[in-house]
């Protein structure tokens, strides 16, 4: 008789006190067709689908503009119309031109460094949602959906960056040592990415209100970081507690940290690489925590 039979057997047998279904197959070496691994094995489970990762944001990102006329190139049209109308609508009518040297620079780097993380956080948040056919047809790690989400994000940066660089060149920026740098705050701004967008996703699977919400969020998010105005200008009347919450905001943080490597040609002061080290890591491992304890309630009911 196999195991699970004698089992059966033993649980129909009288004898002894009846034992809890959990318990009993606890006890024969049974598990649930469909639990939460360990985190170690988790992260293993991943890093042996890394391929399917890669392979499936690069195909979302060909898919994405294919039936529009001028394809991948609104990977880098979208984020400038959007600095093109916040420069008229800050630049010029409410006058932060005259303030701040080298607006249009100022401006682009602002926008190009937030548009990273807001596109992560919407798309993060309907990592679960959008492929629900996908999780209830296949086994693999629900992290890989968001974590692609984020690839995709990485790679439509690549375009972005390209153009801003020149932009910041033809505004008159000379190139410096210190562009070196530039993988090192993408990077750490990469990993907050990683660590919000797992959050997210967890919390566009169970709240529908979510992607509703969303838009309302990230407008005040982009309002408070910075992209538009210097924060040290703008928060000089503010109470301490309220100025202190908007620079230590991670999107401001990574922000003015592109901006002293770009524009002001000085090498970050201490407190930005201790806040965009602080947000990188408090991001993915709560981020990331987060979403591996639902891992089996994804794609449920």
């Amino acid at each position: 008789m196999s195991q699970p039979e004698s089992a059966l057997a033993e649980a129909q047998g009288g004898g002894r006190a009846p034992e809890s279904l959990a318990a009993l197959a606890e006890r024969h070496g049974l598990r649930r067709a469909i639990a939460r691994p360990s985190m170690p094995a988790y992260l293993r489970q991943l890093w042996d689908r890394r391929h399917f990762i890669l392979t499936y944001a690069t195909s979302r990102n060909v898919s994405k503009y294919s039936e529009s006329m001028l394809g991948q190139l609104w990977q880098v049209l979208t984020p400038l119309l959007n600095a093109a109308v916040y420069w008229l609508m800050f630049g010029v009518i409410l006058g932060q031109s005259k303030k701040i040297e080298n607006y249009p620079a100022f401006l682009i780097t602002g926008v190009m460094v937030f548009t990273f993380t807001q596109r992560t956080v919407i798309s993060g948040a309907k990592s679960i949602s959008s492929n629900l056919s996908l999780i209830r047809a296949l086994h693999f790690p629900r992290a890989a959906l968001p974590l692609a989400y984020v690839i995709q994000e990485l790679q439509q940066l690549g375009y972005s960056m390209a153009v801003l660089l020149l932009l910041v060149l033809v505004t008159g920026e000379p190139v410096s040592l210190l562009w070196l740098l530039i993988p090192v705050v993408l990077l750490m701004q990469l990993v907050f990415n990683i660590g919000t967008g797992m959050f997210m996703a967890r919390l566009g699977a169970f709240m529908r209100d979510m992607n509703q919400l969303l838009p309302f969020i990230t407008r005040t998010w982009l309002y408070a970081s910075g992209v538009f105005y210097a924060i040290d200008d703008r928060t000089k009347d503010l109470p301490d507690f309220l100025r202190w919450a908007l620079e230590f905001n991670p999107a401001a943080a990574y922000i003015e940290f592109m901006r002293d490597l770009l524009i002001y040609q000085r090498f970050p002061e201490r407190w930005a690489w201790v806040t965009c080290i602080f947000w990188a890591v408090f991001a993915l491992i709560v981020g990331f925590w987060y979403f591996w304890r639902a891992e089996e309630r994804y794609g449920r009911g």
